[in-house]
């Protein structure tokens, strides 16, 4: 049976297609912007890809077209699909169909920290010899793939509020019925899509009606728009958790080493240590979600800590891409003030005083609308320097919004912020990257950079 992909190299559709693959599938698809490391990792596997939305690809007639939530009227392959008839579905209903609706879904959900949670309680589940299957929007560093079959009943998903196709605006998440759900946070983001908060809290108060009796949802109780969600209804068991070490349920104690080393407190259990590279505070919450999540299947806080210290993390989420003669670079997925924020907060406590520079690219569909545009300078003001790229087709200005902080500057042409980087660079200083897009190759081209200034 062939399957065809429209939006295929997105972060959720090349992990589908992954699985899709696995299970036997024939496999190919198609993306406007085709750049790794979701295109690397497809070639690997022997996925066919095509760039661009020619409708001669369907010439083929594949069995099913899954479509991307990318994909709008319009466009010419959904065009063609709906002229000729072909069979098609969205790719959270057909993961569904096919493979959750006989699994224990583990599911990760939250504005901030989906990713890397889902990574970590999955290679906590591995670690612990429970070999589960998993889906993640993007590449984990801990294993060879951002997708797998699995072999046991688990599955680990990293579960998406955004919405499913251009025929079905629910949340793609409301398509997995998780027995495990971890919200991790929760604040206004694609506004594309939602009007306000309160419509993103309707769609998580769904995805909880879906969770059984027997399960359990796993949450910040410090987080007010989190706590409506509960508040809304739940027929499931809790287990609420705190950045507050005086906290009745599970939360982070002590620490050392900037935050790199912890305790996890957990009510009637000792408490345990995790010691790892990651940086921030956001982290350590993301540990204590993952952990707590773990154990609900059975796994020891002991045995999820010692997973946790060996973590890799997912590539670009703070991925260290070279060391170049005292100058670091880093590749992060920023997509938001808040994230912005905690990343950086977390790599300043990692580097004390040493020069911390920032390259931003506003990308995400929210940020180029500007919505959060007031908030964009105070987010990055750990850092020493910060260079913004905003290309001139935005209809607003970053320029007005950074006026009054020092050090912090715009850009609408990548050649003409390279030449500030270079006069940037000293010894013992750090560059970390934030965009959740390709950033027009920026990354190859710091580096070079690097190689030719420092050597």
């Amino acid at each position: 049976m062939h399957l065809h992909f429209l939006g295929i190299c997105g972060t959720f559709m090349g992990s589908l297609a992954i699985l899709a693959k696995e299970l036997g599938y024939r496999v190919s698809g198609s993306d406007q912007n085709v750049y790794p490391p979701m295109s690397t990792q497809l070639e690997t596997l022997g996925i066919e890809i095509i760039q661009g939305y020619d409708p001669t690809q369907l010439d083929s007639n594949p069995d099913l077209v899954i479509v991307g939530n990318a994909m709008s009227r319009g466009n010419p392959c959904v065009e063609a699909v709906l002229e000729r008839g072909i069979h098609h579905t969205s790719g959270p209903q057909w993961l569904h169909d096919h493979l959750l609706k006989d699994r224990w879904v583990l599911a990760v959900s939250g504005t901030h920290g989906k990713t890397t949670t889902a990574t970590m309680l999955a290679w906590i589940l591995e670690y612990a010899g429970l070999k589960p299957g998993f889906l993640i929007g993007g590449v984990p560093l801990d294993f060879d793939c951002s997708a797998r079959l699995g072999e046991t009943d688990f599955f680990v998903i990293e579960a998406d509020e955004y919405d499913t196709a251009f025929f079905d605006k629910r949340s793609k998440f409301v398509h997995y019925n998780p027995r495990t759900l971890v919200i991790n946070n929760l604040e206004f983001d694609h506004a594309d899509i939602f009007d306000d908060l309160a419509a993103i809290q309707r769609q998580f108060h769904h995805l909880m009606r879906l969770v059984p009796a027997t399960g359990r949802v796993i949450y910040p109780s410090d987080i007010p728009a989190v706590e409506q969600v509960i508040e809304q209804g739940c027929w499931s068991e809790l287990e609420s958790t705190s950045m507050n070490p005086g906290h009745s349920g599970a939360a982070i104690g002590e620490q050392e080493s900037g935050g790199q080393r912890f305790q996890i407190c957990v009510k009637e259990t000792a408490p345990v240590w995790v010691d790892w590279e990651l940086t921030g505070e956001h982290n350590q919450r993301n540990a204590l979600h993952a952990l707590l999540a773990a154990r609900h299947v059975g796994i020891t806080p002991e045995v999820s800590a010692e997973a946790l210290s060996q973590f890799k993390s997912v590539k670009r989420r703070m991925e260290l891409l070279g060391q170049f003669s005292g100058v670091s670079l880093y590749d992060d997925f920023a997509h938001h003030p808040t994230a912005i924020a905690t990343t950086l907060q977390g790599m300043r406590a990692k580097v004390h005083d040493e020069k911390l520079i920032a390259i931003i690219e506003p990308r995400s569909n929210t940020m180029k609308q500007g919505v959060f545009k007031s908030q964009l300078a105070e987010s990055a003001a750990q850092a020493d320097t910060v260079f913004w790229y905003q290309p001139d087709s935005q209809g607003w200005s970053l320029e007005n919004q950074i006026a009054g902080f020092d050090g912090q500057a715009v850009f609408n042409s990548i050649d003409l912020l390279l030449e500030s980087l270079e006069s940037e660079l000293q010894h013992n200083s750090h560059i970390v990257v934030m965009s959740n897009g390709g950033f027009e190759g920026i990354h190859e081209r710091i580096k070079q950079l690097l190689i030719s200034t420092t050597h």
